[in-house]
């Protein structure tokens, strides 16, 4: 796969802008998440009110880089999605409470780009995916089968919302929340190949060790997940 990041954002608690990302990549840390929420103050508040902190953060890094473009294709990815509000709704269900129509259908995985193209007026194509522990991978293929059927430009967001501590011993790919954002645009930049293989588990998620690796400028970064090698290059100017 070939193709060229026109821009990028990322959101985590305490870091939202590319100084406080490039400081984080070269001395990464675990952060806490004290509970703040990203600022969607570009949204009015009656819109604002329905979004998740999921969905904030995905607003957050993605609205910016949408901005000039009338129609974008969205490939939008989370493992775990919006994990708190369906299992608020299992507890609900336990305690037969009544279900809010409302917190159901703003749990399935593919709300939030229901969302994003209610409030931008957009009917692009849009797809959410839920992967394994190479879920970017698997979007940067939707996101360039899209490049090659002529989309002149295509907006990849993954996220990951802090799990509940309910399920703290099952779910460990998440060491704080975060948001990356990425316009991909045509072009010969970067090439991302996929070879069979096993390796190491990296030591953080792989949208976070992408954004080491555009902070700190790398020419090459290797993701492995389970028997799945992925190999990112790029040509350094």
């Amino acid at each position: 796969m070939h193709f060229r990041i026109d821009q990028w954002r990322a959101w985590a608690p305490g870091l939202d802008n590319t100084d406080k990302w490039l400081a984080w990549s070269r001395a990464p840390e675990c952060l806490l998440d004290t509970g703040e929420q990203p600022d969607v103050s570009f949204l009015p508040a009656l819109q604002r009110r329905r979004l998740s902190r999921l969905a904030r953060m995905v607003f957050q890094v993605g609205w910016p880089l949408a901005e000039g473009h009338s129609e974008l294709p969205l490939v939008y990815i989370s493992r775990h999605g919006e994990t708190p509000r369906s299992l608020s709704i299992l507890q609900d269900l336990a305690a037969t409470e009544p279900l809010s129509p409302t917190q159901f259908s703003l749990s399935v995985h593919n709300a939030i780009i229901g969302q994003w193209s209610i409030l931008r007026a957009d009917t692009s194509e849009m797809t959410a995916l839920a992967g394994e522990g190479d879920g970017l991978e698997m979007g940067m293929l939707e996101a360039a089968t899209l490049l090659a059927e002529g989309a002149p430009a295509v907006l990849l967001v993954i996220g990951e919302e802090a799990q509940p501590a309910l399920y703290a011993p099952f779910i460990e790919d998440v060491p704080f929340p975060y948001a990356l954002a990425l316009l991909l645009v045509p072009g010969d930049d970067w090439n991302l190949q996929l070879h069979k293989g096993t390796g190491a588990r990296a030591a953080w998620p792989h949208p976070l060790s992408l954004i080491q690796s555009l902070c700190n400028g790398c020419e090459t970064l290797e993701h492995t997940w389970k028997e799945r090698q992925w190999t990112w290059s790029r040509k350094i100017p």
